[in-house]
């Protein structure tokens, strides 16, 4: 899960030590796993990322709440992560507190008897979304069938607006709670979070709120033929998309087309930058051989959008999140280009 918790900008500025030590000292008494300068590449898809200043695997909605009031009232920057399935993190680390939501409370399924075949699923954030919908599927729950190869976790989804062969969180999300700064909870619609293709009020920053639970809108059906739906699903996936480490999907699709479709026309599968290769199976991933940086990826990035922009004059807009100490020049050179033809330089790095 990713939930943004001030400007990118602010995630660039290195913190003040002092604040950091009094963090610190406000979350360890409580928290024996705070940690200092943990790498984070072990805890994203892709296995890239530097350190966190500070970073708290928190396993119970309260120690969320505990750390994000801290770290407001010291002015700290605040990120929250699941599976990190949607980040590129800096080779430079990331700024303050890096929170990692392992929130998994007992699932609950609940009947609605005034609706026959309506059930509930209420699921914490830190739950990974493809193993919910197998369970659900194997219980003859229909709504999920599409996420059963979805990396990432609810929180993520819920953020992200995860989709999947047509499909997305928009269509099943009944309500997702979430808490602030100031330790509130609330319920949000995907009314309220404005879900769009692959994007909500949260995953742009419209909102400071973190996922702790969401409810997820299922209905009885077929074990067999879900079972069925599931095999394609899974023998799709495995067709088309590569196996390894990524961040899934690194572009999100222009109107009308596919950006794996314009990458691939661009003639750049199996272009690589050290050790990170844009998939010969799929031009819109790229995934990790084995010892690639934050600035392998974000160069094969800049590539895949000049060349695509010179062919096409379509500019991708990139799926991934690049959060921790990226230059703003870094930033800015992903943004839609305005400017006429010709491709703007590989600038920037991690």
């Amino acid at each position: 899960m990713s939930a943004p918790w001030l400007p990118p900008q602010q995630e660039c500025r290195d913190v003040p030590p002092e604040r950091l030590d009094a963090l610190y000292a406000a979350l360890s008494t409580q928290h024996a796993a705070l940690r200092r300068g943990e790498v984070l590449a072990p805890h994203t898809s892709i296995r890239i990322g530097g350190p966190a200043d500070l970073f708290l695997p928190a396993t119970r909605a309260e120690q969320v709440v505990a750390a994000l009031r801290a770290a407001h009232a010291l002015g700290v920057p605040c990120r929250v992560i699941g599976g990190a399935s949607n980040l590129l993190v800096a080779d430079a680390g990331v700024a303050g507190l890096v929170v990692k939501s392992m929130l998994r409370s007992p699932v609950r399924y609940v009947a609605h008897p005034a609706e026959p075949g309506r059930v509930t699923l209420v699921a914490s954030a830190g739950h990974l979304l493809a193993s919910l919908a197998r369970e659900s599927a194997k219980r003859g729950l229909a709504g999920l069938v599409w996420a059963s190869n979805v990396p990432g976790t609810v929180g993520a989804a819920v953020v992200n607006n995860a989709g999947a062969f047509g499909s997305a969180m928009a269509e099943v999300l009944e309500r997702a709670l979430v808490v602030d700064s100031t330790g509130s909870t609330r319920y949000l619609t995907p009314a309220d979070l404005l879900m769009a293709y692959r994007s909500t009020r949260l995953k742009r920053r419209e909102l400071s709120c973190v996922v702790l639970e969401a409810e997820i809108r299922l209905t009885e059906a077929d074990p067999l033929r879900l079972a069925a739906e599931l095999r394609a699903v899974r023998d799709q996936r495995r067709r088309t998309q590569p196996a390894g480490f990524s961040v899934g999907s690194t572009f999100t699709n222009p109107p009308g087309d596919s950006a794996g479709r314009l990458i691939d026309a661009a003639g750049l599968k199996g272009r690589r930058s050290g050790d990170a290769e844009v998939s010969p199976l799929h031009a819109n991933f790229i995934v990790n051989r084995g010892r690639a940086t934050a600035q392998d990826v974000y160069t094969l990035m800049r590539a895949m959008q000049d060349a695509v922009y010179a062919q096409t004059g379509i500019w991708l807009e990139p799926e991934v999140q690049l959060v921790g100490r990226w230059p703003p020049e870094a930033l800015a050179a992903l943004a839609p280009s305005r400017e006429a033809a010709s491709p703007r330089p590989l600038r920037g790095g991690a």
